[in-house]
């Protein structure tokens, strides 16, 4: 089955679990075969993903290959603290409405330097910015302990109540992803990437 092909028969749960199966082999080491330079010819023409994933920039992140993908088989967005803005969701939007992808996948992550910095209310240049829309995420997070970036839990349950007010936001700005999750043609989904051992684990499959 060509890719075209993949992405008219799948649905958002064979998406999801395409997700779920590339990353189960990626922390077995065993990633399928691919014929990389062949996957760039095939796709040159026209494009059929079948998710987009919004993560962030953290080097320690490599959305395709933590998924065992392809070129051609996923829309990746990427900021710092993997959080929406107008221009995220316009390409969300794109994916969806005019691609056809069927999920999207907030993916937030262990150990993110972007939670460190809002937890410590580190100020420098555009990064105050940045960090002040992880602020929220800070308040809406029952933390035990001091709110630092020593506190390893305090960053990850952060970071992961960063990732469900996300895709809150989004399904409150878009109409277009709102209406097309209610109508089952898509599905909105929490991850968080464990950076020490390569697992992602879902937040929820609502």
């Amino acid at each position: 089955m060509n890719k075209k092909e993949r992405l008219a028969s799948s649905t958002p749960e064979l998406a999801l679990q395409e997700l779920v199966e590339g990353n189960k082999r990626f922390v077995k080491n065993q990633p399928l075969k691919r014929d990389l330079l062949q996957e760039v010819h095939d796709s040159a023409d026209n494009q059929y993903p079948y998710a987009i994933v919004l993560g962030c920039v953290d080097s320690r992140v490599p959305i395709e290959l933590l998924f065992d993908q392809g070129v051609g088989d996923l829309f990746i967005t990427r900021i710092a603290g993997n959080f929406e803005n107008n221009d995220i969701i316009a390409g969300m939007e794109y994916a969806c409405e005019v691609v056809g992808s069927k999920l999207v996948m907030v993916l937030g992550h262990e150990s993110c330097g972007a939670v460190k910095a809002a937890c410590d209310k580190v100020e420098i240049g555009h990064i105050t910015a940045l960090l002040n829309r992880i602020k929220p995420a800070i308040e809406a997070t029952k933390i035990s302990g001091k709110i630092s970036s020593k506190n390893k839990k305090c960053v990850d349950d952060v970071a992961k109540t960063n990732v469900m007010l996300t895709i809150d936001r989004i399904r409150e700005k878009s109409t277009i992803l709102n209406d097309l999750e209610k109508k089952g043609k898509i599905k909105i989904v929490g991850a968080y990437y464990n950076v020490s051992t390569g697992k992602v684990d879902l937040l929820n499959t609502n």
